[in-house]
């Protein structure tokens, strides 16, 4: 581990135990339903994860999160590709995905729940439109930032489709794509939980409403870590893909 790297790691640790440190302080001062002792919380966090029939909730919730932005980004690529390819069909595509931006999570979540019956699939309509929109603008972005002289330099070496595309194409948009689902995924998180919480009978969310309803807030509490759990331990597994995909870049630097 670098000098720097290390340095930030000490410091993101030492605000964490701060955090940790006035949440505990304040627990002294106020009810333990309304600041329950950090021991209490960690416990309850350790409950939730070594009990079977709780970390199915867990997983139930993992799934929706990866099944909603797998179909969001197989959709968002597919629009980026023809809006790339077409200016008409951007000057029509793109003012639709805007609207579908502006509209709240919780809107597409009464409209799901009007609209159709099945629980799971209206999880996943809610995740797909909510991060439909920026996953496509996102590769778009990503197609459009390839340099034209380097397409033009590699294309007159005459490549085939495969070439083209392992060598130019996906180095120029990987970078750009794993972006998006590092952003899309802690939006997908906040969604999930918003979904679950009005249309659904198990999951993170569900479980969050029980607690609510119990006045539960160490249980709460632990729910809400299950979730930032599980969405820094995806954020480092692609930081980990990046690095190994992109591993040419660390060589380019150095030899710089």
């Amino acid at each position: 581990m670098t000098g720097g790297r290390l340095t930030r790691t000490l410091q993101a640790t030492v605000s964490m135990l701060a955090l940790a440190a006035a949440w505990q302080l304040l627990s002294t001062f106020f009810p333990p339903f309304l600041f329950p002792p950090v021991p209490e919380i960690i416990s309850r966090t350790i409950e939730v994860l070594i009990t079977g029939s709780l970390l199915v909730d867990v997983l139930l919730t993992a799934a929706r999160i990866f099944g909603g932005l797998l179909g969001a980004f197989l959709f968002g690529a597919l629009i980026a590709l023809l809006i790339a390819r077409s200016q008409t069909l951007e000057n029509f595509i793109t003012p639709v995905l805007t609207f579908f931006q502006g509209i709240p999570a919780l809107s597409w979540v009464v409209f799901a729940i009007i609209w159709f019956q099945g629980t799971e699939f209206r999880v996943l309509f809610i995740m797909v439109m909510t991060t439909l929109p920026a996953f496509t603008f996102q590769i778009l972005d990503a197609i459009r930032a390839m340099s034209k002289d380097l397409l033009e330099m590699t294309l007159s070496f005459r490549p085939s489709r495969w070439q083209l595309f392992r060598y130019m194409i996906v180095p120029t948009i990987v970078p750009g794509i794993l972006t998006a689902w590092k952003v899309n995924l802690g939006n997908a998180a906040r969604v999930v939980v918003v979904a679950e919480l009005v249309g659904a009978t198990g999951g993170v969310g569900y479980q969050l409403l029980r607690q609510q309803q119990l006045f539960d807030m160490a249980g709460a509490m632990a729910w809400t870590l299950q979730l930032v759990l599980f969405v820094l331990v995806v954020q480092q597994s692609i930081n980990a893909i990046e690095a190994f995909v992109l591993r040419y870049r660390s060589v380019s630097e150095r030899a710089l």
